[in-house]
């Protein structure tokens, strides 16, 4: 093929090439007007924030159902349950608190010396069902974060998309110009703001959604073991 033949054939495919290196992420971000920017820097930081709260939970998750589901096995396999709380009433597990809290309630009416039936059955529900809210509270406190991220990240990518389009039409007045290569790069910009906004918003709200499973999953599994500690102290109280 002769130079003549080839030199057009180049001269069309070179503005192709450049446009797809333009097109390029980092080159989207570098062309941004600086509220862009702004704009994707901070979805940037709260995606690189939402992924280090969903490794946190989960492996917090993991480790206290775990860590739960043992020593309730030990627990129900123990012969003595004050021996129990004595050895083991002090450990880091949602369901030692939930023992510890009832043992405390149990110790305390016990001491006095006449005890009122119904009313140790009142506190000792009360006092189980608030360590178990106070160890679910304790892992579900960063879910918030994700939901502030997932319910924000979209609007915060809108705003940079707006931003842009608003910059393609300034293009278009100051250059008197419609064609696509005026408007492109603002309207790419624009695009790419929103895909931030999505990118950090998904894993957010698919993250909430399952550590809201896991977490109620948890609790419930917590509120069947105070109602069997429960179980047991009204014998011991029938007793």
């Amino acid at each position: 093929m002769s130079a003549a033949l080839i030199a057009p054939i180049l001269a069309a495919a070179s503005p192709a090439s450049a446009a797809a290196l333009t097109l390029s992420p980092v080159a989207l971000f570098l062309q941004a007007d600086v509220i862009v920017k702004i704009v994707m820097v901070g979805l940037l930081l709260a995606s690189v924030l939402s992924w280090a709260v969903i490794v946190g939970i989960w492996l917090t998750l993991g480790r206290t159902a775990r860590a739960s589901r043992r020593y309730e096995a030990a627990f129900w396999q123990a012969g003595d349950m004050e021996r129990f709380y004595k050895d083991r009433g002090k450990e880091d597990v949602p369901s030692a608190q939930v023992l510890a809290a009832g043992i405390q309630e149990w110790q305390q009416s016990a001491a006095k010396r006449r005890a009122d039936v119904a009313g140790m059955r009142d506190r000792l529900s009360v006092s189980m069902g608030s360590a178990v809210s106070t160890s679910v509270d304790a892992i579900a406190d960063k879910l918030n974060i994700l939901a502030t991220i997932g319910s924000v990240s979209p609007f915060v990518g809108l705003f940079g998309t707006v931003w842009g389009i608003m910059r393609s039409f300034t293009s278009i007045a100051g250059a008197q110009n419609t064609s696509l290569a005026v408007v492109a790069p603002g309207i790419a910009e624009a695009l790419f703001a929103t895909a931030i906004g999505l990118f950090a918003a998904i894993p957010a709200v698919i993250a909430y959604n399952r550590f809201s499973h896991a977490i109620n999953r948890l609790e419930a599994r917590l509120m069947r073991f105070a109602d069997k500690l429960y179980t047991t102290f009204s014998r011991e109280l029938e007793q």
